[in-house]
């Protein structure tokens, strides 16, 4: 087989699979779930008959529903929850346990103080001072 040109798709370029991950990033774009059908096949640059084909899928297993005319609404879930939010889940767990670490310090701290003030109060010394 020969290699290809630079300007020439290989067989994967144009694969189902690869236009679907493609047609999932326009709709994981979408801030209200919706796509214009005419819209992705100009920028997935498909005919819109490949569009079609996985439209056709994700409907049939209801991910999908046609909102209007050329228009479709994702329906499933976990779709939006893109490595963004992944990402900052992760920020906010590591905050969470900081500050679970601070509190932790703090209430040692406050034990320690508490030991201290029970110590001087118990001093015999100190005892002699009125309050």
């Amino acid at each position: 087989m020969a290699p290809k040109s630079p300007g020439e798709k290989t067989r994967y370029d144009t694969s189902l699979g690869l236009l679907t991950k493609k047609f999932i990033r326009l709709l994981n774009e979408s801030p209200d779930g919706v796509v214009d059908l005419n819209r992705a096949a100009e920028v997935l640059e498909v005919q819109k008959r490949r569009i079609y084909d996985i439209t056709n899928v994700l409907e049939g297993i209801q991910l999908i529903r046609k909102k209007s005319k050329n228009h479709i609404q994702w329906m499933g879930t976990g779709i939006f929850e893109d490595a963004a939010m992944m990402t900052k889940q992760k920020v906010l767990r590591g905050e969470l346990a900081e500050l679970a670490r601070t509190e932790r310090m703090l209430d040692q701290f406050m034990q320690d103080c508490a030991l201290q003030i029970q110590q001087l109060a118990d001093n015999e010394t100190n005892q002699r001072y009125p309050c």
